[in-house]
């Protein structure tokens, strides 16, 4: 029996949450209701919430104010796609709700979960029901109702799932698009997933084992296990590079260090970028680093001569010292945040997009920077907050192209001192429009913002990629491996020849009277098929300026329609 939560309590049972939904994640992706992967619900949930282990392992919060505090900060900044994003505002309501508080009794933590869905369903400009919004409410609503009975945290939490499953069953009626697939709502899944995790906390049970858990990643060798004369490459070397510039390719160095040596592991964020490497020349790997950037911090340590000491029951001077040493050096790379760039204009634009040569069009069309994402990559608010901040403007327009990134976009605002517009870009042609209709001499903010939102209805967006599995959507008989097209994200047709969507797509923009086409094709398209593509809309439109451009993301066709 538990009556109250502790500060303690919490992050272990926000640890637990975390692991059960890592552990069901793909369930959770089985649920999208589109046979093409779109979002990823799961990954998005567990990522969100990942960040929140990562700022809770390394504090110890002596009240419940701290550790929910702590959560609710780091799901915000960690927040990717629209669940993770409601996910965050749910724990952000819950940390308000229990502001100030040592500990929390059953009727103070429902009181603060319903807290959380009022911050939600605040943030959503238009909640639909049948989703993870009504499973949260009714579910808080238990709690409450249970609480006004009961002193125990464990049989409210229960009360709350209860009620909170009933409300999953019924999301298939209560939202078309899901009575149509046959499923659940993704996100109202997820949430239950992590009540469930932080109930089986409270209850003393195991966490659920998850891939990290069960295959964890070394950084160190064990030396004991190894005899000098089967190491290899005899340095173990940890080094960090502040970058020269943000957006340098790290890959050339990922190619040399495996050619000298193996272990390679290289972590970065837009700052800077840690090697870990094995090798016998590590003078050379510093050196090649060197070509992208200043080399800030650096450990070098001989695997061979530890080896032979601890096989002799010697001890080892640097190993007393070398947890020290990557705590310091972890410290180095936290510490390599992002800074607030001083404005030297009234705009900037930010752009969201997947491949090189998408993000080279935003750059020539003037955006100041690129984050990478897209389709099933969905970038975190920090991420989006990183790349607004760089940019040395008062106003910084954010073009999300996705519409599972809008809602990260629009929690920037909230965490710089910069103004954020988000353009509600759905797609990256949306967005590339928008960037065509910028007046970078526009008298206002105010101006410019209706400009390029007005924009966005002038563009017609069709996409083609390949079913992940079997299904029967909407009336179509889907086969894995089939094509797809989709138009303005809702299905156009399949077919298991790429001609027949080509040629009816190439029809519909003749309906549209189309005056200039646009094909970006990605990495597993070759450019001869992306002209044959082309010709077929070149022959429906003779009228239409047809362009072909290499996105360098893979899978998907992007055809632009203007009207």
């Amino acid at each position: 029996m538990n009556e109250q939560i502790t500060g303690a309590v919490f992050k272990q049972m926000v640890l637990h949450g975390a692991a059960a939904i890592t552990a069901h994640k793909q369930a959770i992706n089985d649920l999208n209701v589109f046979p093409v992967p779109d979002g990823d619900t799961g990954t998005n949930m567990s990522m969100t919430i990942g960040a929140a282990v990562t700022e809770l392992r390394k504090a110890s919060p002596a009240t419940l104010d701290q550790a929910a505090s702590v959560t609710a900060s780091a799901l915000l900044r960690g927040a990717r796609g629209n669940s993770g994003v409601i996910l965050s505002l749910l724990f952000r309501g819950l940390s308000k709700g229990l502001k100030g508080c040592e500990s929390a009794d059953a009727a103070t933590f429902a009181a603060a979960m319903q807290e959380g869905v009022s911050a939600a369903y605040k943030a959503v400009m238009k909640p639909a029901e049948g989703t993870v919004l009504t499973v949260s409410r009714l579910a808080a609503k238990a709690a409450v109702d249970a609480a006004a009975e009961e002193s125990d945290v464990e049989k409210v939490l229960e009360a709350a799932i209860c009620q909170g499953n009933e409300a999953l069953a019924q999301t298939i009626d209560m939202n078309p698009v899901l009575k149509k697939a046959g499923v659940v709502d993704a996100g109202g899944k997820g949430y239950l997933l992590i009540l469930e995790g932080m109930l089986a906390e409270l209850r003393g049970e195991p966490m659920p084992e998850t891939e990290a858990d069960s295959e964890p990643q070394k950084e160190k060798a064990d030396f004991v296990a190894m005899a000098a004369e089967e190491i290899t490459f005899a340095f173990d070397t940890v080094f960090i590079v502040r970058k020269a510039t943000a957006d340098i390719s790290l890959e050339p160095l990922r190619t040399y260090l495996n050619s000298i040596g193996d272990s390679l592991v290289i972590g970065e964020d837009d700052e800077a970028f840690k090697v870990h490497v094995h090798t016998n020349i590590p003078g050379s790997a510093l050196n090649e680093a060197q070509k992208y950037g200043t080399l800030e911090l650096a450990k070098i340590e001989n695997m061979r001569t530890q080896a032979d000491d601890l096989a002799a029951g010697k001890h080892v001077q640097s190993t007393d010292d070398l947890d020290a040493i990557e705590e310091s050096l972890e410290s180095g790379c936290e510490q390599s945040g992002h800074v607030v760039a001083e404005p030297e204009k009234p705009y900037g634009f930010l752009a969201v997009c997947a491949g090189d040569g998408l993000a080279a069009v935003f750059r020539d069309l003037g955006a100041d920077g690129v984050v990478s994402g897209g389709q099933t990559m969905n970038p975190s608010t920090e991420s989006l907050l990183e790349g607004v901040d760089k940019i040395p403007a008062e106003t910084v327009f954010i073009l999300p192209n996705n519409s599972n990134i809008i809602m990260a976009a629009q929690q920037c605002a909230a965490l710089t001192e910069k103004r954020v517009v988000v353009i509600p870009s759905k797609t990256v042609p949306q967005g590339i429009t928008a960037m065509m209709n910028v007046d970078f001499e526009a008298p206002d903010a105010e101006t410019l913002e209706a400009a390029m939102t007005e924009s966005l209805s002038t563009v017609s967006t069709a996409q083609i990629t390949y079913a992940a599995r079997n299904s029967d959507f909407d009336g179509f008989d889907i086969k894995a491996g089939d094509y797809l097209a989709l138009m303005e994200g809702k299905l156009f047709g399949t077919d298991g020849n790429l001609d027949t969507l080509l040629e009816n797509l190439a029809a519909s923009a003749r309906e549209k009277d189309a005056s200039f086409i646009s094909l970006y094709f990605g990495e597993d398209v070759s450019e001869e098929d992306a002209q044959k593509a082309a010709a077929v809309f070149e022959q429906a439109c003779p009228e239409a300026e047809v362009a072909v451009l290499s996105g360098g993301q893979p899978v998907y066709y992007y055809i632009i329609s203007m009207e």
